[in-house]
């Protein structure tokens, strides 16, 4: 990936987690939460990174803070919850999980954004109140030459009903550069018409619209048309954290390969977006190609995006 253009500062906003993951009877668990994967997606990719969170001071906390701190991000607290969350995720013999959720979310001390080139939100933190309507505060008030990416990466159990939650998500499509949700999001949102999630994002005012379906690829929208990008094919371990690593690989690669500044004006053509969709696929297909969210890094991408991206 090419970083001859400025360097970029992130600021990801969302919920902290420790996956408790049931694989045949057999328990273990590793650091997770959709936000907290794309903030050590992007900061393995280069992009210098904060993550405003919360997570208590106990055992599964300092998990999150070591891993996060591992990867070079800077954790922001948001509140200051007595127990840190938890999602049992079920592992299927396809390699595919089923989520339960123990998870709290307040967002009761938004950080400053001042300084901050993007801004990605999503999943539990951009929906779930009572932090959700603080999340969505601070990404209508963020100057327009901020690149703001949003991923519902939708968890029922968790969410209002889906009309109200709907009308979340086109608040944050309205004020987004970059949209991302798989083919399960765009059902559950969308359940009279589920092809329909991409034109209707768009016409909330969102520039880039992804669509992810798994082994069959994605789908990038924008007004100029829509095209398909195919996975990249590996012998799949588990799904955990496919999309995050995807959207964090999208980012990264719209920031390096064509700018922040050139994304917010809407200044990219086709071909540019298809080469930045084929970087996100081979960062998803890196992360299913082994245990948990471990989104790659710049020198693990390179080894193979001569052949790929």
């Amino acid at each position: 990936m090419s970083h001859s253009l400025p360097p970029a500062r992130a600021l990801v906003i969302g919920e902290a987690l420790i996956d408790i993951v049931d694989r045949e009877g057999v328990e273990s668990e590793h650091v997770g939460g959709s936000p907290l994967n794309v903030a050590v997606g992007l900061s393995r990719l280069g992009i210098e990174t904060t993550f405003a969170t919360e997570f208590a001071d106990d055992e599964r906390g300092r998990l999150i803070a070591d891993h996060v701190e591992r990867s070079h991000v800077a954790v922001e607290q948001t509140a200051a919850p007595t127990r840190t969350s938890t999602a049992r995720a079920r592992i299927a013999a396809d390699g595919s999980a089923t989520y339960d959720f123990d998870l709290t979310w307040e967002f009761a001390r938004p950080p400053h954004a001042d300084g901050f080139d993007i801004v990605h939100v999503g999943s539990v933190g951009a929906l779930r109140p009572p932090g959700a309507d603080r999340v969505l505060a601070l990404v209508e008030a963020l100057p327009r030459d901020v690149l703001v990416s949003f991923d519902p990466n939708v968890r029922p159990a968790l969410l209002p009903p889906a009309s109200e939650t709907r009308e979340f998500v086109h608040r944050y499509a309205a004020r987004a550069d970059v949209v991302k949700l798989s083919d399960e999001d765009a059902e559950w949102l969308y359940p009279d018409d589920p092809e329909s999630a991409a034109a209707r994002l768009l016409e909330q005012g969102a520039s880039i619209v992804v669509v992810t379906r798994g082994g069959q690829g994605s789908t990038l929208s924008t007004s100029a048309g829509e095209f398909r990008v195919p996975p990249h094919t590996v012998d799949v371990v588990d799904t955990i954290g496919a999309g995050d690593s995807y959207m964090s690989g999208l980012v990264a690669a719209l920031a390096q390969r064509i700018g922040v500044d050139r994304v917010v004006a809407g200044r990219i053509d086709l071909d540019e977006l298809d080469g930045v969709g084929r970087v996100a696929a081979l960062a998803a297909g890196i992360t299913v190609s082994r245990a948990g969210a471990a989104p790659p890094t710049t020198a693990e991408l390179d080894a193979v995006a001569p052949q790929s991206a």
